[in-house]
């Protein structure tokens, strides 16, 4: 899918759900987030073209044939794009370990983009800046931080829960295609 494309589908779109990753460099991370992305019913996946993984035979592999049905968006200019999804209507909402908002207080209903920064270093300045809400996930543990993909699930699933998608709660019936853990 071209950038202006997503754009036109952003603005015609609802409740649109936008996943950015901010220079994600792990070929597996990249397969997880746009499997999980297409789980939660993101209408694409955007990356920089420079200093970002693209989509090669593992990422597809471990996508599990999300890389075939979820739009990978690959853009020049990160920062360009993310001020065109909020003149899209979209609220960019990014995370970063020295948040002072948690994710769980934050209105995730209505156009979103959810930003992930890179292994190790998390978004980038500009990219940061570019956020209307910076949030943190709690960490209860000894642990300092996620993997990009498990936090880009979180992340993605609450934006689901907020939006009264979720499946039906233990007990109930399972949703068509069910609970498929690998």
């Amino acid at each position: 899918m071209h950038e202006d494309t997503l754009m036109k589908l952003c603005q015609q779109t609802p409740e649109a759900l936008v996943l950015v990753l901010d220079c994600v460099q792990d070929p597996h991370n990249l397969g997880a987030c746009l499997r999980t992305a297409n789980a939660a019913g993101a209408l694409a996946v955007v990356v920089p073209r420079d200093k970002a993984v693209s989509l090669t035979e593992v990422a597809r592999h471990v996508a599990a044939g999300a890389a075939e049905v979820t739009p990978l968006v690959t853009v020049t200019n990160l920062a360009r794009c993310l001020d065109r999804l909020k003149d899209a209507g979209l609220w960019l909402v990014g995370t970063a370990d020295q948040a002072t908002e948690e994710l769980y207080a934050v209105d995730l209903t209505g156009k979103i983009g959810i930003v992930m920064g890179a292994e190790g270093q998390g978004l980038r300045r500009l990219t940061a800046e570019k956020c209307d809400h910076l949030v943190q996930l709690p960490m209860l543990g000894t642990v300092e931080c996620l993997n990009v993909s498990v936090a880009t699930g979180i992340c993605l699933y609450e934006c689901v829960r907020q939006r009264g998608e979720a499946p039906p709660s233990p007990g109930g019936a399972a949703p068509p295609g069910g609970f498929l853990v690998e």
